[in-house]
């Protein structure tokens, strides 16, 4: 508990420069895939509550014993015949990637007369391995889901590449940052483009740099562990 109170304590100040530097909230996710509801259920004892889940299995196994007060974000590749399953579970769905996913989403929230948020996937690098929407074309997809009914496009995602090279990372997260300004300054009808989640465990203080609103953070929290 000692560590995971110093490592909350350590983000969120720098957090709190970056949202002092850029003029904005930033929100922080807690990457809890393969964590159990008894290392992630203290989560809430320090004002978090916004918890990012991978895998639509594990995430259902852990949620009867989930603090109940928690926002759950899916924040991983999701299979079309899932989303079924988390429609009603989750409060956003990050890693929309391809128009029959959205279509699908957007089918499913409307069962449940709810609108769903979203964000828009991009591949930053264009890792082939990776999900996401290519760069180049991260803009005609987000006008081509954003007239679905059903879900409401929020903002970007991005999983930059694994790599050492802080030039090249910078290089990336200040791409998605003039990529979500100029798709934010279109008015797009059906996207209010207020979310920018980029910045992870490895990265997240470059992330925070470069203007970053939502940071998805699970090691640097938890530590290693296991």
């Amino acid at each position: 508990m000692d560590s995971l109170s110093e490592n909350i304590c350590n983000i969120q100040d720098e957090m709190a420069k970056a949202a002092a530097l850029w003029g904005h909230k930033i929100k922080l996710i807690a990457v809890t895939k393969t964590r159990t509801p008894a290392e992630i259920n203290p989560l809430a004892d320090f004002g978090i509550f916004d918890i990012g889940e991978n895998r639509v299995q594990e995430l259902i196994e852990k949620m009867p014993d989930l603090n109940e007060k928690f926002h759950i974000h899916l924040i991983g590749q999701l299979q079309r015949n899932k989303v079924k399953y988390i429609i009603d579970r989750v409060c956003q769905i990050q890693s929309v990637d391809r128009m029959s996913l959205a279509e699908e989403i957007s089918r499913q929230a409307m069962k449940k007369n709810k609108v769903m948020d979203v964000l828009v996937e991009v591949s930053p690098a264009g890792e082939e391995q990776k999900g996401g929407v290519p760069f180049e074309t991260a803009g005609v997809f987000v006008k081509a889901i954003a007239p679905l009914e059903g879900i409401r496009v929020r903002g970007l995602m991005a999983v930059m590449p694994n790599t050492k090279d802080e030039s090249e990372l910078d290089r990336l997260f200040k791409n998605m940052r003039r990529l979500f300004e100029q798709l934010k300054g279109e008015n797009i009808d059906g996207v209010t483009m207020e979310e920018l989640s980029m910045g992870m465990s490895n990265d997240y203080r470059l992330a925070l740099l470069n203007g970053a609103t939502t940071l998805r953070v699970g090691t640097a929290l938890f530590g290693t562990g296991r």
